[in-house]
C-alpha cells in the first residue's frame, strides 16, 4: 500500500468510525436507557459522544484538501457556483430530512399536518453545508494561510461575542447565551430545536462561527498529509499538536467552558486535538499493504459514502418511529419485544448496534456496486 493510498484509507476509516458512532448514538432502543458515554454532556463538560459531530466536520475539511485541487485552473465563477450549489443542496437535504415525512404521528397514533411554519431550520447537515461552503470560499479567494488565521480569530471572536452579548449574570448558560437570543430574533421559537426543554438550537446560526475551526483544522491536516506523507515523523507531530490542542482547551475551559451545545472555542480545540490523535493512531494501525486485514477496514464502506449512509440512517429511523403497531410504534415495539429482555440499557445498546449494522449493509452494498453519492 502506497503512502497516498494509506492516507486515503485513514480518512475513509476515520469517516466510517464517525458515522458508525453517530448512528449508534442517534438510535438507542429506548432513550430512557442509554449508557452514559453514549449521551451528550447535559451542558458544560464532555463525553465521547460529543466528539462525533465535530469529527464529521473535521473529516469534511480533510476531504476538502483533496477536492479543492480539482478546482485549480478553473474560472472563479465556475468554482463559486459549484461550491454554492453543493452548499445549497446539503442544506436543503438537511431541512427536508427534519421535515420528513411532512406529517406527524401523535401520541394517540393519529396523523396530523406538519406545517412548514413549525419546521426546524438548522441541524447537522445544515451546519455541515454552511461550514463547507464558507471554508471552501475562503480557501479559494484568500488562500490557505489567511484562512488559517481567520479560523483562529473566529474562535477568539466567538468568545468575545458570547461574553459581551449574553446575559451578564451568566453569558454561557442555556437561557442566557447569545446563540439563543439571536436565533429567537431571526427565526422564532417554532423553527428551533426543542430537545433542551426550551427552544434552543445546538446548531444555531451564531455557533456556526467557531465550527468553521473544525473544518479548517481538518483541511490543514489534509494538506499536511499531502505534503509530508504518513511517515513516523508525521505521526509524532500529529500526537504532539493534538496533545497541545487538548492542553490549551482545558486551560481555556477555566474561563470559556467546554460545551458542545454552544460549540465553544475550547470545545473546538479539544475535539480537534482528539481527532489529530485518532488520525495518528489510524496511520499506525492500518495495514501496510492491501493484502493484510486487521479488521479496521470494516468501517471503510461507511466512510466512502458518508452522506448516503447518514441520510439512510435518519430516514429509516424516522420511518420506524412512524409505523403504528399494536397500539404503539414499530421502533419501541421491537425494543420491548426483541431487545429489552436482554436488559434495559444493554438491550437499548444492542438495538442501536443492530441498526448501525443495517446501515453498514447499505453502505457495503453501495460500495460493492461502486455507487458513490457526491453532491
Amino acid at each position: 500500500m502506497s503512502p497516498t493510498t494509506k492516507r486515503f484509507l485513514a480518512l475513509d476509516v476515520f469517516r466510517g468510525l464517525t458515522i458508525a458512532f453517530m448512528i449508534i448514538v442517534n438510535s438507542p432502543g429506548n432513550w430512557g436507557f442509554v449508557y452514559d458515554p453514549l449521551e451528550h454532556a447535559v451542558w458544560h463538560g464532555f463525553t465521547p459522544t460529543d466528539l462525533v459531530f465535530p469529527s464529521f466536520l473535521f473529516a469534511v475539511g480533510a476531504a476538502l484538501s483533496y477536492s479543492m485541487e480539482k478546482f485549480r485552473g478553473h474560472p472563479s465563477a465556475e468554482v463559486t457556483f459549484k461550491i454554492l450549489k453543493r452548499t445549497a443542496l446539503l442544506f436543503l437535504f438537511g431541512f427536508l430530512m427534519y421535515w420528513y415525512p411532512f406529517f406527524r404521528l401523535t401520541d394517540s397514533l393519529e396523523f396530523q399536518a406538519f406545517p412548514l411554519s413549525e419546521t426546524r431550520i438548522f441541524g447537522v447537515l445544515q451546519r455541515i453545508a454552511l461550514c463547507y461552503g464558507l471554508v471552501a470560499l475562503l480557501i479559494w479567494y484568500v488562500g490557505d494561510k489567511v484562512t488559517y488565521i481567520l479560523g483562529g480569530l473566529s474562535l477568539l471572536l466567538y468568545w468575545a461575542l458570547l461574553a459581551l452579548l449574553g446575559n451578564p449574570a451568566d453569558p454561557f448558560s442555556l437561557e442566557g447565551n447569545a446563540v439563543l437570543h439571536l436565533d429567537l430574533r431571526l427565526f422564532g421559537a417554532e423553527h428551533l430545536y426543542h430537545g433542551e426543554g426550551i427552544a434552543f438550537d445546538p446548531e444555531g446560526l451564531l455557533s456556526t462561527l467557531p465550527a468553521l475551526g473544525n473544518v479548517i483544522a481538518g483541511y490543514a491536516l489534509g494538506m499536511y498529509l499531502r505534503a509530508n506523507g504518513s511517515a513516523f515523523e508525521t505521526v509524532v507531530k500529529l500526537f504532539v499538536v493534538g496533545a497541545i490542542c487538548i492542553g490549551i482547551a482545558f486551560a481555556w475551559d477555566l474561563v470559556f467552558p467546554i460545551n458542545k451545545k454552544l460549540w465553544t472555542s475550547s470545545y473546538v480545540l479539544l475535539t480537534v486535538g482528539w481527532d489529530l490523535l485518532i488520525i495518528g493512531l489510524l496511520l499506525i494501525v492500518l495495514p501496510v499493504n492491501a493484502s493484510q486485514n486487521n479488521g479496521i477496514g470494516f468501517f471503510e464502506p461507511l466512510g466512502k459514502n458518508p452522506l448516503a449512509v447518514y441520510l439512510f440512517s435518519e430516514i429509516a429511523l424516522i420511518t420506524f418511529y412512524l409505523i403504528p403497531i399494536q397500539g404503539t410504534r414499530l421502533w419501541p415495539w421491537v425494543y420491548e419485544n426483541v431487545y429489552a429482555p436482554a436488559g434495559a440499557e444493554l438491550g437499548s445498546f444492542l438495538m442501536a448496534l443492530s441498526f448501525m449494522l443495517l446501515c453498514w449493509s447499505f453502505g457495503y452494498f453501495l460500495d460493492k456496486k461502486k455507487w458513490y453519492w457526491r453532491v
